[in-house]
């Protein structure tokens, strides 16, 4: 069985930064996914290199990404560059924390 991007992201929307009613897909942590035949990695960051939940929620990306890569192995690596800005956040997540007035 073939391993589905989208899967992939269905996955990472389900984990959440407990302080931000946001998921991180949305909030633009992601950077990068690679699929090939000896697994997943992707590539994320945080807002701050100070988050207090940060190997959580890269265990949790971790295990989500994990079912569904039919028993393939999953990187998560953590990248500081570029440096996250708002400008990464959907459309949505901007909505859902009122920065729709941000001139993005």
């Amino acid at each position: 069985m073939a391993i589905n991007r989208e899967d992939i992201i269905n996955e990472i929307k389900k984990v959440y930064d407990p302080e931000i009613p946001v998921n991180i897909w949305d909030l633009g942590l992601v950077y990068d996914i690679s699929i090939n035949d000896d697994g997943v990695v992707i590539e994320m960051t945080f807002t701050s290199p100070t988050c207090p939940m940060m190997e959580e929620i890269l265990n949790e990306v971790k295990t989500n990404v994990e079912t569904v890569t039919d028993g393939k192995p999953v990187d998560v690596k953590l990248v500081w560059d570029p440096a996250w800005d708002l400008s990464r956040m959907s459309d949505a997540a901007r909505i859902e924390l009122d920065l729709t007035d941000q001139g993005w």
